[in-house]
């Protein structure tokens, strides 16, 4: 505090008079926070780098009790082992040039794909008794050519709207798809309907929480009868730098990854759902990939850039599914014969087994 001295009149002589002056703040309580952190910070890190040969070999960083000691601990050891991986990386790239065509081959990375535990229904082509199936199941007509695929959409009962423009953008990419209104109708009443009108699919999306959550796939008349879970749904809007909507023409249709009996019994009930004539002018494909029992849907155009390179853009819907059952024959919940079932806690113990 400034004390000044101020002359006073005739009573007020020899008296000193005290003005108070305010000191200029050189820096808030904040500011000097910030830097005691930051010194703190820096004392922490020269301790580490002297500490670590304290340490014995067999110390482990959550044993550091210190919150943010055991922070910079953990981040220092991951950038050391960063460095050490870049340095084996460049090394052994430096070694495939200088032996060239002699190079020993790369290493493939494990993934669960590749580690996945062999299933003794796997189906190869050259059976013929999966040859045999194929030609007496309830596809044959469609694969021989004697049948064309024709689709009924509906919803379940007071569908919301984002369900409605699934099943409208759904009818654009499925040829010879008609979207229905339910009218609260049951499903052992519709399917009578679709057969006498020559339907060959009915498709039902559920709904919950006004978002689609799942899919009953029943081909006509005989079956069989899939019910998926979808998640995942993203609509034409909603995907970015997507393309112009599709056009009529009848797209390709791609199916990756179902090798075993189920997975080919399922590839044949969305292959079905499409004519067997693509019309390539139109330049669309569908795909469904399966990947550790997901089932990926995507819709794209592609364009030939050059003999080399192919554009490829998302027109959409996309959507994931994930098999619940299969049925034989036609929709019936009390009475029906299920093929399969998802039995999650027994069927999903083992990560790396898959069922389609």
């Amino acid at each position: 505090m400034d004390v000044t001295e101020v002359p006073g009149g005739q009573s007020d002589s020899g008296k000193k008079w005290m003005k108070r002056t305010p000191k200029k703040k050189k820096g808030g309580h904040g500011e000097k926070r910030g830097a005691d952190r930051k010194v703190e910070e820096e004392e922490d890190e020269k301790k580490m780098e002297t500490s670590e040969g304290v340490f014995p070999p067999n110390f482990s960083v959550s044993e550091i009790k210190n919150k943010q000691r055991r922070h910079l601990m953990f981040m220092k050891i991951k950038q050391e082992k960063r460095k050490v991986k870049l340095q084996v990386k460049k090394k052994k790239k430096k070694e495939r040039e200088a032996l060239g065509d002699k190079a020993p081959p790369k290493e493939v990375p494990k993934t669960i794909e590749n580690q996945r535990v062999y299933d003794e229904t796997t189906v190869d082509p050259e059976d013929e008794e999966v040859a045999f199936d194929e030609g007496t199941d309830e596809f044959s007509a469609y694969f021989n050519g004697l049948t064309n695929p024709k689709v009924l959409i509906t919803t379940s009962d007071r569908p919301r709207g984002r369900t409605v423009r699934f099943c409208e953008q759904l009818a654009t990419v499925v040829p010879n798809a008609h979207v229905y209104y339910r009218r609260g109708l049951a499903l052992k009443r519709v399917i009578p309907q679709c057969v006498a009108r020559n339907f060959t699919y009915l498709m039902v999306v559920n709904e919950d929480r006004k978002m689609p959550n799942g899919l009953v796939l029943c081909h006509l008349p005989d079956g069989p009868t899939a019910h998926f879970k979808v998640s995942s749904v993203r609509l034409r809007k909603e995907i970015k730098r997507r393309g112009k909507d599709p056009t009529e023409h009848s797209p390709e249709v791609i199916l990756n990854n179902f090798s075993t009996r189920l997975g080919h019994s399922i590839g044949r009930l969305f292959a079905a759902l499409f004519p067997q004539d693509p019309q390539f002018i139109g330049r669309q494909a569908a795909t469904f990939h399966n990947q550790r029992d997901f089932i990926f849907f995507r819709f794209h155009r592609y364009i030939f850039k050059n003999e080399k390179k192919v554009g490829i853009q998302e027109l959409g819907p996309r959507f994931t599914l994930k098999l619940r059952s299969l049925q034989k024959g036609t929709f019936d919940s009390k009475f029906g014969e299920y093929e399969w079932v998802l039995k999650r806690h027994e069927m999903d113990a083992c990560r790396r087994k898959f069922q389609l």
